[in-house]
């Protein structure tokens, strides 16, 4: 993402597992976007997700909040149900993108999605909300149910 061209400044936090330890000698930057990673062949990755959501505001699950599910390319090593991954993403209301870290396009692809995501949720794009963009990411199937 840093690699990336943008027109706004941003700082990356990478964290293994939330709550983030405290910050007694500075003050806690603003979070715009948090972003979960799913390693596929990986279920510790999964359960730290899981853990870690309850330690996440209320408020960030609306529109400020993705999963990253990394390594894709080697379903074959999949380790992670998709459907975890999927009521994840269905439970927190929260998009869900799939990547593969290690194919440069792919990397350069979500890359930019992320961020088009952080310029919305850091208020960057006037007349677009965090969740307003969330509810256009939402399926249309889920209306379907009448």
């Amino acid at each position: 993402m840093l690699r990336e061209k943008k027109s706004f400044a941003i700082s990356i936090h990478l964290a293994t597992t939330l709550p983030l330890p405290s910050e007694r000698d500075h003050l806690r930057p603003r979070i715009d976007l948090i972003a979960f990673m799913i390693d596929i062949k990986s279920k510790h990755s999964l359960k730290n997700v899981e853990a870690s959501l309850a330690y996440v505001d209320a408020r960030f699950f609306l529109g400020k909040v993705c999963f990253l599910v990394t390594g894709v390319g080697r379903m074959n090593y999949c380790s992670v149900e998709m459907s975890a991954v999927w009521k994840l993403g269905e439970d927190y209301c929260s998009p869900v993108f799939f990547c593969e870290l290690e194919l440069e396009g792919i990397r350069a692809a979500t890359a930019q999605r992320l961020l088009r995501m952080l310029q919305v949720c850091a208020g960057h794009i006037p007349g677009v909300s965090a969740l307003s963009f969330s509810s256009l990411l939402k399926n249309d199937d889920d209306d379907d149910d009448d």
